[in-house]
């Protein structure tokens, strides 16, 4: 179920991006172990509702989108280090 808020966090993150960005499953995997290991959430008794509060809260939500954003921000700086090296 907390992937379910997670997924719903993300489109909403992506939706407000001027770009395009697409995840594999295993980058979309990634983004969802490193968000709930850096605010705390993992392991948490009830993960999804712990996401979902974190979300809803302002300053909490304002910091996800934060996180995701450089996130994205990494993994495309990434991608094309990988592209140019592969040219």
């Amino acid at each position: 179920m907390s992937r379910l808020i997670f997924n719903q966090i993300l489109n909403e993150v992506l939706a407000g991006l001027s770009s395009h960005v697409s995840l594999t499953d295993l980058e979309n995997e990634s983004l969802y172990t490193e968000l709930l290991y850096f605010f705390g959430l993992i392991g948490a008794a009830n993960e999804c509702e712990a996401l979902e509060a974190a979300w809803k809260d302002p300053y909490n939500k304002r910091e996800i989108e934060e996180f995701i954003k450089a996130w994205l921000k990494r993994k495309t700086r990434k991608r094309k280090a990988e592209q140019v090296m592969v040219i």
